[in-house]
Formats: structure tokens, C-alpha cells, sequence
């Protein structure tokens, strides 16, 4: 099974939404079974900035971008989508496109049926859908299962429901894992021109090199605590750079 998005359907930037509407997060604490997970963490992802958020495998960046999306209380401090919190907004879907998690989905229902539900809880009309899918080269799997399509497709699904308003914050942990080098390029045109457009973009990923063709500003975590909140320049003047620095500072297997 394979698909590619459709070239002339790379920039989803409208006008659906009001841009400028930053992230926050300020003095974060997280506490999981007595075990701290997140200390005393802040800092903006700021509208028109790619904002990328890296460290090792349980830093605690999944547990700042759930607790963005209001999935993860917090044990103090607080977290706010254009000021307040994500849950605050009217219509939370309109404001803030996320994906965090492609295997949350549930296997029997179709691709179509998913964005359906998306489409609905946001207040749009259900052509919205069309569009979307064929934003992401899922035109021709609308009525496939979500369980049997591959972990990249899963990706693009997600994609899909993120996308499918133009919100004003995109918020993406490890959207890259799956896809195939196209693919990568086409989410790479999307965030530049999302971000061009004074939207805000937050995300969490490994691929480095895509974090220098990017992000404007770095937020590096380990074990839970903000060890770099610079803008990018200084650490991504290529991805060779980006990786010696990075390394230096979370250690090397």
C-alpha cells in the first residue's frame, strides 16, 4: 500500500483561523509515582517559529506536548494555547491540530470515518474530509480500515486530522517516524509555509536534520529540565553541527 501527496495540494495555509497564537508553558512540574518527569519547565513556542523540542528518550517532551493538549495534568505550573487553556476554546479543534499518538486510533474504523468524527466535533462540513484526504495522499484509502494500513499511512492520518481546519498551533510528536523521503519533504514544505503564515508550529522528533532545515528555535530537554532554549541559528548551521552539539549535551549510547 502506498500513496503520495498530491504536489499541488502541499500548502493547506488559508485563512480559516487567526494567526498569531502562541504556546506557553511556564514552571511545569510533573510528578509520576512519586518521580519527577518535568522540573520547572518554560518556555514560547511563538507564531511565524517552527519550535523544535529535543532530548532523549524520557526527557519528558511527550509529557509537555500532552499536558499542551490538555491529556496530561500537570502537578503545578501551567500551559496556554493563545493565553489560556487549550480547553478553554470554543471549538479546542480549530485552534490546535495535534498528532501525538497514530496507534491511538481505533483498528475497525475506516480513514474516512475517523476525519468524519474530526470534522464534526470541530464544527465543519464534512467536504472538509475530501480535502483533507487528498491533502495527504489518502484519497484512494478512504474506506480502508485503520488497522491495516502501514505505520506511515497511520502518520498520514493523523496528518489529515491535524490539518483538516488550518488551526492556528500545530503541535506534532515524532511526526517524521514512518514516512518515506517524499512524504518528509512534503511535511517539510507544510510546516515552513505554516509557519510563514504566522501560525505557530511545535515539534518533537529525532531527525536532525530536518530540525536544521526547520526549526527557527531549539528547546532541548534532559531528564525533565530545559538545558538549551536558544534561537536555532547558533545550533543548526547544518546537521552535522546540530548533532556534535546535541550529543555533547545528552550523552551518546
Amino acid at each position: 500500500m502506498s500513496a503520495s501527496p498530491v504536489r499541488d495540494a502541499v500548502v493547506p495555509v488559508g485563512t480559516a483561523g487567526a494567526v498569531g497564537t502562541a504556546v506557553t508553558v511556564e514552571s511545569a512540574v510533573k510528578h509520576k509515582g512519586g518521580v519527577p518527569v518535568l522540573r520547572d519547565v518554560s518556555f514560547t513556542a511563538a507564531p511565524g517559529e517552527i519550535t523544535a523540542l529535543l532530548g532523549p528518550n524520557g526527557a519528558g517532551k511527550t509529557t509537555v506536548l500532552r499536558a499542551i493538549v490538555g491529556l496530561e495534568l500537570l502537578t503545578s505550573g501551567r500551559v496556554g494555547v493563545g493565553g489560556v487553556p487549550l480547553a478553554d476554546h470554543r471549538f479546542p479543534g480549530r485552534v490546535l491540530g495535534a498528532v501525538l499518538d497514530v496507534d491511538a486510533y481505533a483498528p475497525a474504523r475506516t480513514v474516512a470515518a475517523q476525519l468524519r468524527l474530526v470534522a464534526t466535533a470541530s464544527g465543519l462540513k464534512q467536504d472538509s474530509v475530501r480535502r483533507a484526504l487528498r491533502l495527504v495522499g489518502l484519497a484512494e484509502h478512504a474506506d480502508v480500515r485503520i488497522g491495516a494500513l502501514s505505520l506511515g499511512m497511520r502518520q498520514r492520518l493523523g496528518l489529515a486530522a491535524a490539518l483538516i481546519y488550518e488551526p492556528d498551533v500545530l503541535v506534532l510528536d515524532e511526526p517524521h517516524n514512518g514516512l518515506d523521503a517524499g512524504a518528509i519533504r512534503w511535511l517539510r514544505e507544510v510546516l515552513q509555509r505554516y509557519a510563514a503564515s504566522g501560525r505557530t508550529v511545535l515539534l518533537s522528533t529525532h531527525l536532525l536534520s530536518e530540525v536544521a532545515a526547520l526549526a527557527h528555535r531549539v528547546v532541548i530537554l534532559v531528564d525533565g529540565e530545559i538545558v538549551v532554549d536558544e534561537p536555532a541559528g547558533p545550533w543548526t548551521a547544518d546537521a552535522d553541527v546540530l548533532e556534535e552539539r546535541y550529543l555533547g549535551l545528552v550523552g551518546e549510547w
